[in-house]
């Protein structure tokens, strides 16, 4: 499916350094236990499960959009969706999340590993149902995990909090470590095509725990494969890269090669664009200030926006689009998110 000719597209304009129309705006997990509609429609159905669900994918994807009037969709998927779908025997405990029939732990274990060599047929359909509803300013975002987060899970065999199984492996055993690289990589690329293919307009590579690692590991381990999973959309869309806990990492993640970088909200903006080779940024509102009221919200933007400023103004960006420094928390209030995205675009 050819690329959408979006107009004025606030998101996609800024990715590629022009002026967009207004402050463009999405959030991580803006789809999901925020939204009560969310939660209607998902009620009985687990959560692996509704990734495969055309219909419902596409509702889930869309529903914060109809809501928030964001300036793009996020699709909805998860990042061990393309192990599900390459065969892998993982699934999302509530309370817990993704949890492996088997963890991987030598390079027996890693050589087993299957790996997506297919499509994903009812990804892109979810994919063309949401294209079919967006405006043609409104964006759609793909979305795949970076090969250490998913390395972890594999590892590890479920969230960690230290990772310690994962970083042993990878000192340990750094030749079984790169063999996992290997055959996890081309998944990522096989999934991220999928989406590319059914029309996603723009793509987000998450990775979850890169944020455990110092920055010479992340460089050996983890960063000439994240590049290669970007490198295989380059000059097809822009590329949005983004950690949690990463402040210093940036430098090292923007040499991968995204348009944009993503900052948590540890990070001031102006201190992280003086990090970064990117010269887009994406962030970083803290999403805790979302319980904090309409005042702290907007206190908060305009802080941000002046980092923003003194950022252009030294030369070390371009632009900017504004997210939240991770996710929406699950218990957040949903008009509160409605008012934030009106707030950024008259603030930001």
């Amino acid at each position: 499916m050819p690329q959408r000719s979006l107009h004025a597209s606030p998101l996609i304009d800024a990715a590629l350094g022009h002026s967009p129309t207004r402050p463009p705006v999405w959030f991580m997990r803006q789809a999901g236990r925020s939204l009560p509609e969310y939660r209607r429609v998902r009620e009985g159905i687990d959560m692996l499960d509704s990734c495969f669900m055309p219909e419902l994918l596409a509702e889930i994807t869309l529903q914060p959009v109809r809501r928030h009037d964001v300036d793009a969709a996020i699709l909805f998927s998860d990042i061990v969706v393309p192990l599900k779908a390459a065969g892998v025997g993982v699934d999302i405990v509530p309370g817990r999340g993704p949890v492996m029939d088997k963890p991987i732990r030598s390079a027996e274990d890693v050589a087993k590993l299957p790996i997506l060599d297919t499509d994903v047929p009812e990804v892109a359909a979810g994919i063309g149902i949401v294209l079919d509803e967006l405006r043609d300013d409104q964006a759609l975002i793909g979305f795949v995990g970076a090969p250490f987060t998913l390395a972890s899970y594999l590892i590890e065999g479920g969230p960690s909090k230290n990772h310690e199984k994962t970083k042993a492996l990878m000192h340990a055993d750094p030749k079984t470590w790169h063999a996992l690289m290997r055959r996890l990589v081309p998944t990522i690329k096989a999934y991220l095509k999928v989406q590319v293919d059914a029309g996603i307009d723009a793509m987000q590579l998450f990775d979850s725990w890169a944020g455990y690692l110092n920055e010479a590991d992340y460089r050996e381990f983890v960063l000439p494969y994240s590049t290669e999973i970007l490198d295989s959309v380059a000059g097809v869309i822009p590329r949005i890269h983004f950690g949690v806990g990463t402040g210093e990492l940036l430098g090292a993640m923007s040499e991968a090669g995204p348009e944009v970088v993503g900052v948590d909200y540890r990070v001031a903006m102006d201190a992280a664009a003086k990090r970064v080779g990117a010269r887009i940024l994406q962030g970083n509102l803290d999403p805790a200030l979302l319980f904090a009221g309409d005042d702290a919200v907007r206190q908060a933007v305009r802080v941000i926006k002046s980092q923003v400023d003194a950022a252009r103004a030294a030369g070390d960006i371009d632009g900017h689009i504004w997210n939240l420094g991770h996710g929406v928390l699950p218990t957040t209030d949903a008009e509160a998110i409605t008012r934030a995205v009106a707030i950024i675009h008259e603030e930001g």
